[in-house]
Formats: C-alpha cells, structure tokens, sequence
C-alpha cells in the first residue's frame, strides 16, 4: 500500500468486520441472532431514546474533552499533542481492559437487583466491583509510572523518536497513570445511576468535569507544558469520580463496607510492595532494557513479569485477594 499507515487502517476496518461476524455467527448458533423487522415507536422504544439521548450526550461530552487537551497541546512546542498521544495509548490499555469488562458485566446483574428491590446485593454488587476495580488497576498504575522510561524506550524509541522524546512521553505516561484507578472507578460508579434508569446525572458530572479539566489546563500548561494537559485530564478524572461517589451515597445508593475498606488498605500495601520489586528489576536489567531490540523486550517482559509474580504474592499474603475468590469469579457465566 502507499504508506504503513494505509496498511494499519484497513486492517483496523477488516479486523472490525471481523468481529462483527464472529459475534453474529455465535449469536446465531445460541439462538439469539436478531432479526430485521420494521421498526415500531412503542412505548418502550420511546423510553429507551429518553434514557439514551443523556448518555449519547455524555458520551459527546468525553470527545469534547480530549478535542479541548489536543487544541491546547497544539499551543506548545511541536510534538507535545504526540508525546500526548503515545502516553494516553499505553494507560488505555489497562483502562479497557480493566474498567470497560467492569462496567459492562456489571450494569445487568445491578439492573436486576435494583428492579427485584434487593438493594442490599445491589450494595454489595457495587462494592465487589470497586475493590475488583482497585485490585486490578492500582498495580498498573504503579508499574505505568515506575517504569514509564524504560518502557516508553522499548515500545517507540526508534526512527525520528529520540530518547528526548521518549522521556517526554514516559512524564506525560506518569501523570496519566496516577488518573488510571479514578478512570475505573467512573466506569464502577456509572452503573449505579444506569441501573436506576437516571442517565442525566452522570452526564451534568461529566459536564462538570470538562469546565474543571479547561481549568486545570490553564493552570498548570505555563508551569508543566504538555505534562500539565496530562496531570489536568487526571485531577478532572478524579474530581468527576468523587462527585460520583458522592452523589450515589447522598441518595443512600453506595455506602464502602467493612470488607472494602480492609481490602482497599491491603491492596495499597500490596501494590507498594510491587512498585519496590518492580524498581529494583528495572535497576538490575537497566544495561538490557535498550530500546527498539529484541533483547529490550526481553528485559520489559521479565521486569513486568517480575511485578505481576511479587504483586501475586502480597495481595495474597496481606489478603487483599484470595485465589478461591478470583477462580470463582472466572468460573461465573450469565
């Protein structure tokens, strides 16, 4: 094709296609495949566009912040929407891992808890997700801004990227990952307003959340330049899960139990215990960790290799986790 570029954007698109018929064709072999019928405006059509149109809104309003943090970036010196970009990739990466599969397997389980009237487990459900949520995303945040540098140089530092532009990256990929654990916890909140059909609140949240990150933006661009955007899009994150929080506790909708807090306390424990062990990995195989080489990759994955066996272990030991609680939750179906 004429450039790399063309060749990964039709691979996206074939790969998209891809997807849609394998869904299709196991929809069709349980039995599930929607048919084509015509539309009708029903009353339940009607309430679905009502408690869409908010969501659709809020979700507007997400594009419209990062649209507002790359209009700013492209104020600063030539590569700061770039060094942007590459940063916001990696941290996506446990984000949708972690917080997109949290919020989607849990809005139908709080769905039917809430219409049976069983709050109680809706409660728990609410609160099992969030301490999944932490046990998952605060070690990738740890380990993102622990090893931002060596990991910024395996993955991009080749061709007109030089290691300057690496460590640029590598700051913006820190201040990022400190907003990672607030960017989960928003997508464990938002459930608890959906399954009550109120799709308005989060979006007003969220509108709050982009006059507070324009803010910040302003504030701290002059002092830390594209890092500032960076650390911005973290404090607004982290302000609309608050506010989220707050509000399902006003309306007596989340209330942390006794079991969160303990977990929440040994999980940090954990993770502090990790962030050591994976620093010094990274310090012994400092001399292999060189960028775009096999050997480099090499050293990454036995530094994150590292981390994930030590963070195993604590959570196990401090009992942030147990291994029967995890197998269980695995085995779950439906």
């Amino acid at each position: 094709m004429a450039t790399p570029g063309h060749a990964l954007a039709w691979g996206v698109a074939v790969a998209g296609i891809a997807q849609a018929l394998f869904l299709a064709e196991t929809c069709r072999r349980a039995g599930v495949l929607p048919r084509l019928r015509r539309p009708r405006l029903t009353p339940e059509v009607r309430r679905l566009l009502t408690l869409i149109l908010p969501a659709a809104l809020g979700a507007g309003v997400v594009q419209v912040n990062l649209l507002i943090d790359v209009v700013l970036a492209s104020l600063l010196p030539a590569g700061s929407v770039s060094f942007l970009y590459y940063a916001d990739r990696v941290v996506q990466l446990p984000l949708g891992v972690v917080g997109v599969a949290i919020g989607t397997a849990m809005l139908p389980m709080l769905a039917r808890q809430v219409r049976s009237g069983n709050e109680t487990e809706a409660a728990n459900t609410q609160n099992r997700a969030i301490e999944m949520g932490l046990l998952l995303t605060l070690p990738a945040a740890a380990a993102l801004a622990v090893i931002a540098d060596p990991l910024t140089a395996v993955l991009f530092e080749r061709g007109r990227f030089t290691a300057a532009d690496g460590d640029a990256t590598a700051a913006a990929m820190a201040a990022f990952a400190a907003g990672l654990p607030a960017f989960v916890l928003i997508k464990a909140f938002q459930p608890g307003f959906f399954a009550r059909r109120d799709t308005a609140t989060p979006v007003k949240i969220a509108i709050v959340g982009v006059a507070a990150n324009l803010a910040f933006n302003l504030a701290l661009m002059p002092l830390l330049a594209h890092v500032g955007i960076a650390l911005a899009t973290t404090l607004a994150a982290w302000l609309n899960a608050g506010m989220l929080a707050w509000m399902l506790a006003r309306r007596g909708h989340f209330q942390p139990d006794r079991r969160l807090r303990g977990r929440a306390v040994r999980i940090a424990a954990a993770v502090a215990v990790m962030a050591v062990a994976v620093w010094a990995a990274e310090r012994l195989l400092a001399p292999w960790l060189t960028a775009g080489t096999l050997e480099g990759a090499s050293a990454l994955a036995a530094v994150i290799a590292a981390g994930l066996t030590v963070y195993a272990l604590a959570a196990t030991l401090l009992g942030a986790a147990r291994p029967s609680e995890l197998r269980a939750a695995l085995r779950r179906r439906g």
